[in-house]
């Protein structure tokens, strides 16, 4: 019989040599059990389950080698089972661990999704916030018109500010919304790096008025007396001799700059005849004697067109909470869309509830509109073709849920 140390480097010998596989299998299913049921399998299961996989693999037990089995080797036989042992349920406790620690619902997006740099942040009434300025030169976009000299300059020496508790996707689109709304842009591309630097390729704007009066909307253009910070959206009265017509603004612009540039144009060692520029539009007006382009019913755009002249008077909006709950939302990666049950299609004929629209699709339905809109309607609200659904959820998400409605 060999001497006890080295029976004892035999076994550990044996043991690791053995034990690799069982180690192996044990953490694994400790970390599926974990992460996807969080339940963890008793330590009973795995002493059972690293001896039989050890047997089977027959470096513990030996089955093909006699001389193993000997009783002058029974302490190495021994001191291999508890190495197998020890480091299988050493394994086991580390896979139990990181699937408790793993996120549930990990995807490649979230891990290798970009932050921002924290010395770029600025704390503004114990909020985080971001100014974004744009690097290099914007790009032009291929199938669209280059952009004009001033317009690109004008978006080179752009600053923009964001909250900054949101992920840089996020931000790129946010701030390609902006510029699109702000500057009437066809389309943008935007690329934002941790600091904060934003690289743009953009389109200038092709499209004309009617592609932004909604349907069923007329546009018409009367003078008035502009209202400094008069922007597209704002919902405005204006007053006529005929009545007051209600509608949404489309453009405004003052004619005050005009006339100036125009006067300095020709008294500037020019001509009377010499050319003038328009003005760049911008965001929003600076005030004074121009011309608002506002979207009404068609009823009421006969009254705006007998009248040359219109009062304006801005209504009031408030602050709208519903902003508030979207931008939580699209803080958490959700999205709104509004959908159409489509005939014979698997929502047709069928409730809320039977069809699982929540398990299933991963979407969340907010308002039907079947007969009249029904805001947080119940499992038992019955679909059939033709009803509106506003429904929330992932982009992915909504994705499917849109193949299966629409």
């Amino acid at each position: 019989m060999a001497a006890l140390p080295v029976e004892i480097l035999y076994g550990i010998y044996l043991g690791v040599l053995a034990g690799i596989i069982p180690a192996v299998i044990a953490g694994g299913l400790g970390f599926i059990f974990k992460y996807f049921t969080d339940v963890t399998i008793p330590g009973f299961g795995v002493v059972v389950l690293a001896l039989a996989i050890a047997g089977v693999n027959g470096g513990l037990l030996a089955l093909n080698d006699q001389t193993v089995l000997n009783s002058e080797h029974n302490v190495a036989i021994v001191v291999a089972i508890i190495v197998v042992l020890m480091i299988t349920l050493y394994a086991h406790a580390q896979g139990d661990k990181l699937g408790a620690a793993l996120p549930k619902r990990l995807t490649l997006k979230k891990i290798t999704e970009r932050t921002l740099s924290t010395d770029v942040v600025d704390i503004v009434g114990g909020r985080g916030q971001v100014r974004v300025t744009a690097t290099g030169e914007v790009a032009d976009i291929e199938g669209y018109p280059p952009m004009p000299a001033e317009l690109r300059a004008e978006l080179q020496d752009g600053e923009w500010t964001f909250p900054a508790d949101v992920p840089l996707t996020e931000l790129e689109t946010r701030l390609a919304d902006r510029l699109k709304t702000d500057h009437d842009l066809a389309e943008v591309s935007v690329r934002l790096d941790e600091r904060a630097r934003a690289t743009i390729a953009a389109a200038p704007p092709v499209g004309g008025l009617s592609k932004r009066v909604p349907t069923g909307k007329r546009a018409v253009s009367v003078g008035a007396l502009v209202p400094t910070g008069l922007a597209r959206g704002d919902v405005v009265d204006l007053v006529t001799p005929d009545g007051v017509v209600s509608g949404t603004v489309l453009s405004a612009k003052s004619t005050e700059k005009a006339e100036k540039k125009e006067k300095a144009a020709a008294t500037d060692g020019g001509t009377d005849s010499a050319t003038v520029e328009p003005p760049t539009p911008t965001s929003v007006t600076a005030g004074g004697e121009g011309r608002v382009t506002v979207a009404v019913d068609r009823t009421a755009a006969a009254t705006l067109l007998a009248t040359s002249s219109a009062q304006v008077v801005v209504q009031a909006r408030g602050t709208l909470r519903e902003f508030e709950l979207t931008s939580l939302l699209r803080r958490a990666g959700r999205r709104f869309r509004r959908v159409s049950v489509k005939a014979g299609g698997p929502l047709d004929g069928t409730t809320i509830g039977e069809a699982s629209v929540r398990d299933t699709y991963e979407v969340g339905i907010l308002a039907v509109r079947h007969d009249g809109w029904q805001f947080a309607p119940r499992g038992s609200t019955a679909l059939s073709a033709g009803d509106e659904l506003y429904v929330v959820g992932t982009r992915d998400a909504l994705d499917r849920f849109a193949e299966v409605a629409v």
